[in-house]
Protein backbone atom coordinates (compact mmCIF):
# COMPACT_ATOMS: atom_id res chain seq x y z
CA UNK A 1 0.00 0.00 0.00
CA UNK A 2 1.39 3.64 -1.18
CA UNK A 3 0.95 5.84 1.79
CA UNK A 4 1.16 8.86 -0.55
CA UNK A 5 -2.29 7.88 -2.48
CA UNK A 6 -3.32 5.55 -0.47
CA UNK A 7 -3.49 2.95 -3.62
CA UNK A 8 -2.05 -0.86 -3.90
CA UNK A 9 0.89 -0.32 -5.86
CA UNK A 10 -0.19 -3.06 -8.22
CA UNK A 11 -3.14 -0.98 -9.66
CA UNK A 12 -0.87 1.81 -10.46
CA UNK A 13 2.05 -0.06 -12.23
CA UNK A 14 0.10 -1.91 -14.16
CA UNK A 15 -0.73 -0.34 -18.03
CA UNK A 16 -3.90 -1.40 -18.53
CA UNK A 17 -6.65 -3.93 -17.21
CA UNK A 18 -9.80 -4.67 -18.41
CA UNK A 19 -12.88 -2.86 -16.61
CA UNK A 20 -14.73 -6.45 -15.90
CA UNK A 21 -11.64 -7.54 -14.20
CA UNK A 22 -11.59 -4.70 -11.16
CA UNK A 23 -15.08 -3.04 -11.48
CA UNK A 24 -15.83 -3.26 -8.02
CA UNK A 25 -12.50 -1.82 -7.18
CA UNK A 26 -12.14 0.58 -10.06
CA UNK A 27 -13.60 3.81 -8.72
CA UNK A 28 -13.98 7.38 -11.20
CA UNK A 29 -14.09 9.70 -8.55
CA UNK A 30 -10.75 8.61 -7.30
CA UNK A 31 -9.12 10.78 -9.70
CA UNK A 32 -9.29 13.60 -7.46
CA UNK A 33 -7.66 11.86 -4.77
CA UNK A 34 -4.97 11.04 -7.13
CA UNK A 35 -4.45 14.57 -8.68
CA UNK A 36 -0.64 15.01 -8.49
CA UNK A 37 -0.64 11.65 -10.13
CA UNK A 38 -2.56 12.14 -13.46
CA UNK A 39 -0.45 16.06 -13.69
CA UNK A 40 2.73 14.01 -13.57
CA UNK A 41 1.29 11.96 -16.12
CA UNK A 42 0.15 14.98 -17.95
CA UNK A 43 3.66 16.81 -18.01
CA UNK A 44 5.51 13.95 -19.79
CA UNK A 45 3.08 14.18 -22.85
CA UNK A 46 3.24 15.74 -25.60
CA UNK A 47 0.56 18.33 -25.02
CA UNK A 48 2.48 18.88 -20.98
CA UNK A 49 5.67 20.07 -23.26
CA UNK A 50 3.31 21.80 -25.33
CA UNK A 51 2.20 23.71 -22.36
CA UNK A 52 5.17 24.38 -20.46
CA UNK A 53 6.09 26.15 -24.13
CA UNK A 54 3.78 28.83 -23.51
CA UNK A 55 3.94 31.94 -21.74
CA UNK A 56 1.01 31.78 -19.63
CA UNK A 57 0.86 34.95 -17.73
CA UNK A 58 3.14 37.50 -20.07
CA UNK A 59 0.40 36.06 -22.68
CA UNK A 60 -2.37 36.65 -20.70
CA UNK A 61 -1.22 40.29 -19.82
CA UNK A 62 -0.64 41.12 -23.42
CA UNK A 63 -4.38 40.19 -24.19
CA UNK A 64 -5.63 42.29 -21.29
CA UNK A 65 -7.75 39.73 -19.31
CA UNK A 66 -9.36 39.88 -16.06
CA UNK A 67 -11.11 38.20 -14.05
CA UNK A 68 -14.50 39.55 -13.98
CA UNK A 69 -15.49 40.48 -10.30
CA UNK A 70 -19.06 41.33 -11.13
CA UNK A 71 -21.65 39.06 -12.07
CA UNK A 72 -21.64 35.18 -12.11
CA UNK A 73 -17.99 33.45 -12.57
CA UNK A 74 -16.75 32.55 -15.57
CA UNK A 75 -16.33 28.81 -16.47
CA UNK A 76 -12.82 29.69 -17.74
CA UNK A 77 -9.67 31.82 -16.33
CA UNK A 78 -8.05 34.32 -18.68
CA UNK A 79 -5.20 31.22 -18.78
CA UNK A 80 -7.88 29.11 -19.51
CA UNK A 81 -9.48 31.11 -22.56
CA UNK A 82 -6.16 31.18 -24.28
CA UNK A 83 -5.28 27.30 -23.45
CA UNK A 84 -8.85 26.73 -24.98
CA UNK A 85 -7.55 28.31 -28.00
CA UNK A 86 -4.49 26.49 -28.43
CA UNK A 87 -5.95 23.35 -27.30
CA UNK A 88 -8.48 23.88 -30.66
CA UNK A 89 -5.84 24.53 -33.20
CA UNK A 90 -3.61 21.37 -31.46
CA UNK A 91 -6.64 18.84 -31.81
CA UNK A 92 -8.48 20.72 -34.97
CA UNK A 93 -12.10 19.68 -33.65
CA UNK A 94 -14.99 21.89 -34.23
CA UNK A 95 -16.65 23.66 -31.19
CA UNK A 96 -19.06 20.76 -30.35
CA UNK A 97 -16.02 17.96 -30.92
CA UNK A 98 -13.61 19.92 -28.35
CA UNK A 99 -16.22 20.82 -25.26
CA UNK A 100 -16.96 16.95 -25.86
CA UNK A 101 -13.14 15.81 -25.44
CA UNK A 102 -12.79 18.53 -22.92
CA UNK A 103 -15.21 16.65 -20.55
CA UNK A 104 -13.96 13.43 -20.45
CA UNK A 105 -9.97 14.16 -21.05
CA UNK A 106 -8.06 14.68 -18.21
CA UNK A 107 -4.82 16.24 -20.05
CA UNK A 108 -7.38 18.75 -21.81
CA UNK A 109 -8.75 20.18 -18.43
CA UNK A 110 -5.05 19.99 -17.12
CA UNK A 111 -4.02 21.82 -20.13
CA UNK A 112 -6.96 24.68 -19.68
CA UNK A 113 -6.78 24.74 -16.52
CA UNK A 114 -10.29 23.29 -15.29
CA UNK A 115 -11.65 20.31 -13.20
CA UNK A 116 -14.96 19.14 -14.79
CA UNK A 117 -17.40 16.97 -12.01
CA UNK A 118 -18.52 14.06 -14.36
CA UNK A 119 -21.79 14.11 -12.82
CA UNK A 120 -22.05 18.05 -14.52
CA UNK A 121 -20.44 17.86 -17.76
CA UNK A 122 -19.76 21.40 -20.04
CA UNK A 123 -23.35 21.26 -22.05
CA UNK A 124 -22.68 24.75 -23.72
CA UNK A 125 -20.35 24.06 -26.85
CA UNK A 126 -21.25 27.89 -27.91
CA UNK A 127 -18.69 28.75 -24.80
CA UNK A 128 -15.85 28.70 -27.57
CA UNK A 129 -17.66 30.84 -29.98
CA UNK A 130 -18.12 33.53 -27.13
CA UNK A 131 -14.29 33.19 -25.83
CA UNK A 132 -12.94 33.57 -29.77
CA UNK A 133 -14.99 36.54 -30.38
CA UNK A 134 -13.44 38.14 -27.34
CA UNK A 135 -9.96 36.98 -27.96
CA UNK A 136 -10.13 38.49 -31.16
CA UNK A 137 -11.27 41.80 -29.96
CA UNK A 138 -8.20 42.34 -27.56
CA UNK A 139 -5.79 40.68 -29.80
CA UNK A 140 -2.21 42.49 -31.15
CA UNK A 141 -0.24 40.29 -32.84
CA UNK A 142 3.23 41.87 -32.63
CA UNK A 143 2.68 42.48 -29.15
CA UNK A 144 1.95 39.11 -28.57
CA UNK A 145 4.29 37.97 -30.86
CA UNK A 146 7.43 39.71 -28.88
CA UNK A 147 5.68 37.50 -25.16
CA UNK A 148 6.01 34.66 -27.64
CA UNK A 149 9.53 35.10 -29.10
CA UNK A 150 11.33 36.30 -25.44
CA UNK A 151 10.72 33.00 -23.83
CA UNK A 152 11.47 31.17 -26.75
CA UNK A 153 14.88 32.46 -27.42
CA UNK A 154 17.05 30.42 -25.20
CA UNK A 155 15.61 27.54 -27.53
CA UNK A 156 16.57 29.23 -30.43
CA UNK A 157 19.59 28.65 -32.65
CA UNK A 158 21.19 30.64 -35.22
CA UNK A 159 19.54 33.91 -33.92
CA UNK A 160 21.69 35.69 -36.97
CA UNK A 161 20.17 34.24 -40.16
CA UNK A 162 16.38 34.12 -41.32
CA UNK A 163 14.27 33.42 -44.21
CA UNK A 164 10.71 34.90 -45.42
CA UNK A 165 7.90 34.45 -47.61
CA UNK A 166 4.12 34.63 -48.06
CA UNK A 167 1.62 32.48 -48.56
CA UNK A 168 -2.21 32.79 -48.66
CA UNK A 169 -4.61 31.30 -46.17
CA UNK A 170 -7.55 30.40 -47.46
CA UNK A 171 -10.94 30.91 -46.21
CA UNK A 172 -13.94 28.69 -46.37
CA UNK A 173 -16.05 29.84 -49.19
CA UNK A 174 -17.00 28.58 -51.91
CA UNK A 175 -15.36 29.32 -55.67
CA UNK A 176 -17.36 32.80 -56.49
CA UNK A 177 -18.60 33.25 -59.48
CA UNK A 178 -21.12 35.77 -60.86
CA UNK A 179 -23.65 34.30 -61.45
CA UNK A 180 -23.57 32.49 -58.05
CA UNK A 181 -22.81 35.83 -56.23
CA UNK A 182 -26.24 37.34 -58.06
CA UNK A 183 -28.24 34.24 -56.96
CA UNK A 184 -27.23 34.55 -53.52
CA UNK A 185 -27.86 37.93 -53.42
CA UNK A 186 -31.30 37.37 -54.81
CA UNK A 187 -32.29 34.52 -52.54
CA UNK A 188 -31.43 36.60 -49.82
CA UNK A 189 -32.92 39.91 -50.72
CA UNK A 190 -36.05 38.24 -51.53
CA UNK A 191 -36.45 36.95 -48.57
CA UNK A 192 -35.93 40.15 -46.75
CA UNK A 193 -38.25 41.52 -49.25
CA UNK A 194 -40.93 39.13 -48.25
CA UNK A 195 -40.20 40.09 -44.86
CA UNK A 196 -40.19 43.50 -45.11
CA UNK A 197 -43.74 43.34 -47.58
CA UNK A 198 -45.59 41.44 -44.53
CA UNK A 199 -44.75 44.01 -41.80
CA UNK A 200 -45.85 47.16 -43.69
CA UNK A 201 -49.10 45.23 -44.51
CA UNK A 202 -48.40 45.47 -48.06
CA UNK A 203 -48.71 43.01 -50.75
CA UNK A 204 -45.75 41.42 -52.33
CA UNK A 205 -44.27 42.61 -55.39
CA UNK A 206 -45.21 40.58 -58.93
CA UNK A 207 -41.21 39.58 -59.84
CA UNK A 208 -40.10 36.58 -61.47
CA UNK A 209 -38.51 35.02 -58.89
CA UNK A 210 -39.41 31.49 -59.36
CA UNK A 211 -38.87 31.53 -63.46
CA UNK A 212 -35.48 32.79 -62.41
CA UNK A 213 -34.60 30.02 -59.60
CA UNK A 214 -35.56 27.36 -62.22
CA UNK A 215 -33.63 29.14 -64.57
CA UNK A 216 -31.14 28.67 -61.74
CA UNK A 217 -31.01 25.61 -60.97
CA UNK A 218 -31.02 24.36 -64.97
CA UNK A 219 -27.39 26.47 -65.13
CA UNK A 220 -26.28 24.92 -62.20
CA UNK A 221 -26.87 21.36 -63.57
CA UNK A 222 -25.03 22.68 -66.80
CA UNK A 223 -21.67 20.85 -67.21
CA UNK A 224 -20.41 22.91 -69.79
CA UNK A 225 -21.45 26.65 -68.77
CA UNK A 226 -21.25 28.45 -72.38
CA UNK A 227 -20.55 32.14 -72.74
CA UNK A 228 -24.19 33.10 -74.59
CA UNK A 229 -26.03 31.55 -71.19
CA UNK A 230 -23.99 32.88 -68.70
CA UNK A 231 -24.44 36.33 -70.13
CA UNK A 232 -27.95 35.53 -70.36
CA UNK A 233 -28.50 34.68 -66.41
CA UNK A 234 -26.33 37.54 -65.60
CA UNK A 235 -28.31 39.84 -66.94
CA UNK A 236 -31.47 38.65 -66.23
CA UNK A 237 -29.98 38.45 -62.29
CA UNK A 238 -28.87 41.39 -62.24
CA UNK A 239 -32.17 43.20 -63.37
CA UNK A 240 -34.13 41.23 -60.81
CA UNK A 241 -31.82 42.30 -58.32
CA UNK A 242 -32.05 46.10 -58.81
CA UNK A 243 -35.87 45.65 -58.78
CA UNK A 244 -36.03 44.07 -55.38
CA UNK A 245 -33.19 46.18 -54.04
CA UNK A 246 -35.22 49.18 -55.36
CA UNK A 247 -38.51 48.17 -53.97
CA UNK A 248 -36.62 47.19 -50.57
CA UNK A 249 -35.16 50.74 -50.26
CA UNK A 250 -38.71 52.15 -50.59
CA UNK A 251 -40.24 50.54 -47.99
CA UNK A 252 -37.82 50.89 -45.69
CA UNK A 253 -37.82 54.66 -46.19
CA UNK A 254 -41.83 54.62 -46.24
CA UNK A 255 -42.58 52.23 -43.53
CA UNK A 256 -42.31 53.08 -39.63
CA UNK A 257 -41.96 50.30 -37.72
CA UNK A 258 -39.60 47.83 -39.47
CA UNK A 259 -37.22 45.45 -37.53
CA UNK A 260 -34.34 45.16 -39.36
CA UNK A 261 -31.09 43.73 -37.90
CA UNK A 262 -28.39 45.57 -38.20
CA UNK A 263 -26.44 42.34 -39.48
CA UNK A 264 -29.54 42.48 -42.48
CA UNK A 265 -28.83 46.18 -42.71
CA UNK A 266 -24.79 44.93 -43.36
CA UNK A 267 -25.29 42.67 -45.41
CA UNK A 268 -27.82 44.82 -47.34
CA UNK A 269 -25.60 46.89 -48.16
CA UNK A 270 -22.83 44.51 -49.09
CA UNK A 271 -25.34 43.36 -51.66
CA UNK A 272 -26.06 46.93 -53.01
CA UNK A 273 -22.44 47.50 -53.30
CA UNK A 274 -21.97 44.05 -54.99
CA UNK A 275 -24.80 45.46 -57.16
CA UNK A 276 -22.93 47.94 -58.68
CA UNK A 277 -19.84 46.45 -59.15
CA UNK A 278 -21.28 43.50 -61.24
CA UNK A 279 -23.44 46.04 -63.37
CA UNK A 280 -20.18 48.08 -64.19
CA UNK A 281 -18.33 44.99 -65.03
CA UNK A 282 -21.36 43.74 -67.27
CA UNK A 283 -22.25 46.80 -68.74
CA UNK A 284 -19.15 48.67 -69.13
CA UNK A 285 -17.01 46.48 -68.61
CA UNK A 286 -14.66 48.17 -66.14
CA UNK A 287 -13.25 46.01 -63.80
CA UNK A 288 -14.16 47.00 -60.20
CA UNK A 289 -11.72 47.79 -57.53
CA UNK A 290 -11.62 45.98 -53.79
CA UNK A 291 -13.93 43.25 -55.51
CA UNK A 292 -16.54 41.56 -53.11
CA UNK A 293 -16.52 37.74 -53.66
CA UNK A 294 -18.92 36.63 -50.64
CA UNK A 295 -21.45 38.46 -49.63
CA UNK A 296 -21.01 36.37 -45.74
CA UNK A 297 -17.44 37.97 -46.18
CA UNK A 298 -17.23 41.27 -47.90
CA UNK A 299 -13.39 41.18 -46.45
CA UNK A 300 -12.62 38.80 -48.73
CA UNK A 301 -10.75 39.38 -51.57
CA UNK A 302 -9.23 37.73 -54.64
CA UNK A 303 -5.58 36.54 -54.13
CA UNK A 304 -3.95 36.16 -57.45
CA UNK A 305 -0.97 33.71 -57.17
CA UNK A 306 -0.49 32.30 -59.94
CA UNK A 307 0.41 28.74 -59.11
CA UNK A 308 -0.62 25.84 -61.62
CA UNK A 309 -3.17 24.14 -59.50
CA UNK A 310 -4.92 27.86 -57.89
CA UNK A 311 -3.92 30.63 -59.72
CA UNK A 312 -6.77 32.44 -57.27
CA UNK A 313 -7.37 32.17 -53.56
CA UNK A 314 -9.09 33.72 -51.27
CA UNK A 315 -8.55 34.60 -48.03
CA UNK A 316 -5.58 36.30 -46.41
CA UNK A 317 -2.44 36.90 -47.37
CA UNK A 318 0.53 36.42 -44.69
CA UNK A 319 3.71 37.47 -44.70
CA UNK A 320 6.00 35.53 -42.26
CA UNK A 321 9.29 35.31 -41.72
CA UNK A 322 11.44 32.28 -40.09
CA UNK A 323 13.93 32.02 -37.80
CA UNK A 324 15.64 28.25 -36.57
CA UNK A 325 12.71 26.83 -37.73
CA UNK A 326 10.14 29.34 -35.92
CA UNK A 327 7.77 31.36 -37.76
CA UNK A 328 6.68 34.80 -36.74
CA UNK A 329 3.83 36.98 -38.36
CA UNK A 330 5.07 40.03 -39.97
CA UNK A 331 1.80 41.44 -41.75
CA UNK A 332 -1.56 40.07 -42.43
CA UNK A 333 -3.81 41.17 -45.55
CA UNK A 334 -6.76 40.46 -47.02
CA UNK A 335 -5.40 42.47 -49.56
CA UNK A 336 -3.32 41.62 -52.46
CA UNK A 337 0.49 43.04 -51.68
CA UNK A 338 3.80 42.71 -53.08
CA UNK A 339 5.70 40.96 -50.43
CA UNK A 340 8.97 42.02 -52.06
CA UNK A 341 8.88 45.08 -50.43
CA UNK A 342 8.65 43.88 -46.88
CA UNK A 343 11.93 42.50 -46.92
CA UNK A 344 14.07 45.73 -44.84
CA UNK A 345 10.52 45.63 -42.82
CA UNK A 346 10.90 42.32 -41.79
CA UNK A 347 14.86 42.51 -41.29
CA UNK A 348 14.27 45.71 -38.66
CA UNK A 349 11.51 43.35 -36.88
CA UNK A 350 13.23 39.82 -36.48
CA UNK A 351 16.37 41.94 -35.18
CA UNK A 352 13.76 43.45 -32.66
CA UNK A 353 12.87 40.30 -31.72
CA UNK A 354 16.05 38.49 -31.24
CA UNK A 355 18.37 41.46 -30.24
CA UNK A 356 20.81 40.49 -33.06
CA UNK A 357 22.26 41.68 -36.69
CA UNK A 358 21.07 39.68 -39.03
CA UNK A 359 23.67 37.77 -41.34
CA UNK A 360 21.67 35.56 -43.42
CA UNK A 361 18.73 36.22 -45.22
CA UNK A 362 16.52 33.59 -47.36
CA UNK A 363 14.03 34.33 -49.64
CA UNK A 364 12.97 33.92 -53.53
CA UNK A 365 13.62 36.42 -56.46
CA UNK A 366 10.40 38.71 -55.72
CA UNK A 367 13.18 40.32 -53.20
CA UNK A 368 15.81 40.87 -54.88
CA UNK A 369 15.05 44.43 -56.25
CA UNK A 370 17.69 46.68 -56.48
CA UNK A 371 16.67 48.43 -53.26
CA UNK A 372 16.67 45.27 -51.39
CA UNK A 373 20.03 44.38 -52.78
CA UNK A 374 21.17 48.32 -51.69
CA UNK A 375 20.35 47.24 -48.52
CA UNK A 376 21.62 44.22 -47.53
CA UNK A 377 25.22 45.02 -49.87
CA UNK A 378 25.37 48.44 -47.13
CA UNK A 379 24.44 45.91 -44.11
CA UNK A 380 26.90 42.88 -44.99
CA UNK A 381 23.73 40.56 -44.86
CA UNK A 382 24.55 37.38 -47.37
CA UNK A 383 21.31 36.00 -49.37
CA UNK A 384 20.72 33.34 -51.97
CA UNK A 385 19.93 36.27 -55.07
CA UNK A 386 20.98 35.62 -58.40
CA UNK A 387 24.11 37.52 -58.23
CA UNK A 388 24.28 40.34 -61.33
CA UNK A 389 27.05 41.82 -63.18
CA UNK A 390 30.78 39.82 -63.39
CA UNK A 391 31.11 36.62 -61.20
CA UNK A 392 33.30 37.49 -57.53
CA UNK A 393 36.66 35.70 -57.42
CA UNK A 394 35.18 33.42 -54.20
CA UNK A 395 31.56 32.99 -56.55
CA UNK A 396 32.24 28.92 -55.69
CA UNK A 397 31.97 29.90 -52.18
CA UNK A 398 29.41 32.39 -52.68
CA UNK A 399 27.28 30.04 -54.71
CA UNK A 400 27.78 27.12 -52.30
CA UNK A 401 26.38 29.19 -49.54
CA UNK A 402 23.41 30.42 -51.76
CA UNK A 403 21.99 26.50 -52.33
CA UNK A 404 22.47 26.28 -48.46
CA UNK A 405 19.91 29.28 -47.45
CA UNK A 406 17.83 28.37 -50.45
CA UNK A 407 17.41 24.82 -49.57
CA UNK A 408 16.72 26.03 -45.75
CA UNK A 409 14.01 28.24 -47.07
CA UNK A 410 12.40 25.61 -49.52
CA UNK A 411 12.46 23.12 -47.28
CA UNK A 412 12.01 24.48 -43.60
CA UNK A 413 9.84 27.67 -44.60
CA UNK A 414 7.83 26.49 -47.02
CA UNK A 415 7.68 22.89 -45.32
CA UNK A 416 5.79 25.00 -42.17
CA UNK A 417 3.18 26.62 -44.00
CA UNK A 418 2.16 23.17 -45.24
CA UNK A 419 2.19 21.91 -41.75
CA UNK A 420 0.15 24.93 -40.25
CA UNK A 421 -2.53 24.36 -42.76
CA UNK A 422 -2.54 20.37 -42.63
CA UNK A 423 -2.14 19.69 -38.88
CA UNK A 424 -3.43 23.08 -37.46
CA UNK A 425 -6.58 24.04 -39.07
CA UNK A 426 -5.39 26.53 -41.45
CA UNK A 427 -6.28 25.23 -44.78
CA UNK A 428 -9.63 26.17 -45.05
CA UNK A 429 -10.11 29.03 -42.26
CA UNK A 430 -13.85 28.65 -40.88
CA UNK A 431 -14.09 32.18 -39.41
CA UNK A 432 -17.68 34.35 -39.61
CA UNK A 433 -15.63 37.92 -39.41
CA UNK A 434 -11.89 39.62 -40.29
CA UNK A 435 -11.15 39.64 -35.96
CA UNK A 436 -11.86 35.99 -36.00
CA UNK A 437 -10.23 35.00 -38.53
CA UNK A 438 -7.05 36.67 -37.52
CA UNK A 439 -7.48 35.48 -34.09
CA UNK A 440 -7.46 32.05 -35.63
CA UNK A 441 -4.21 32.55 -38.03
CA UNK A 442 -2.84 33.43 -34.86
CA UNK A 443 -3.19 30.53 -32.83
CA UNK A 444 -3.00 28.10 -35.62
CA UNK A 445 0.67 29.40 -36.50
CA UNK A 446 1.81 29.52 -33.14
CA UNK A 447 0.66 26.41 -31.81
CA UNK A 448 2.73 24.77 -34.52
CA UNK A 449 5.77 26.78 -33.28
CA UNK A 450 4.99 25.90 -29.64
CA UNK A 451 5.00 22.18 -30.25
CA UNK A 452 8.50 22.43 -31.99
CA UNK A 453 9.71 24.36 -28.65
CA UNK A 454 7.87 21.78 -26.75
CA UNK A 455 9.86 19.32 -27.86
CA UNK A 456 13.05 21.21 -27.60
CA UNK A 457 11.95 21.11 -24.03
CA UNK A 458 11.87 17.83 -23.75
CA UNK A 459 14.80 16.91 -25.85
CA UNK A 460 16.87 19.33 -23.37
CA UNK A 461 15.13 17.19 -20.20
CA UNK A 462 16.18 14.16 -21.82
CA UNK A 463 19.84 15.20 -21.80
CA UNK A 464 19.81 16.66 -18.38
CA UNK A 465 18.29 13.79 -16.90
CA UNK A 466 21.35 11.70 -18.30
Amino acid sequence: MDQKTGYSLKITTLKLRKLTDFQLEFNFHSAQDQYHLFYQSFTSTQLGFLHQSIPWDDLVFSFGLKEYKKGPDCMFSPKGKLALMFLKSYTRFSDEELIENLNGNYDYQFFCGVIIDPLNRITNFKIVSQIRCELSLLLKVEDCQEVLAKHWMPYLKNKDSMTCDATCYESFIRYPTDVKLLWESVEWSYALLKDLSKQSHQSLIRTKYVKWSRRNTSYSKLRRKPKQKRRSMTRGLLRLLTKITDQIDLLIKTGRDLSISILSRQRLSTIQILLGQQSKWFYDEEKPKDRIVSIDKPYIRPIVRGKEIKKVEFGAKVHNFQIDGISFIDRISFDNFNEGKRLIPTIFKAQKLTKTKMKLVGADGIYATNANRTFVSKNNIRTDFKPKGRPAKDEKQRKQLRQMITKERASRMEGSFGTEKQYYGLDKIKARTEKTEILCLFFGIHTANAVRIGKRIAKKKMQQAA
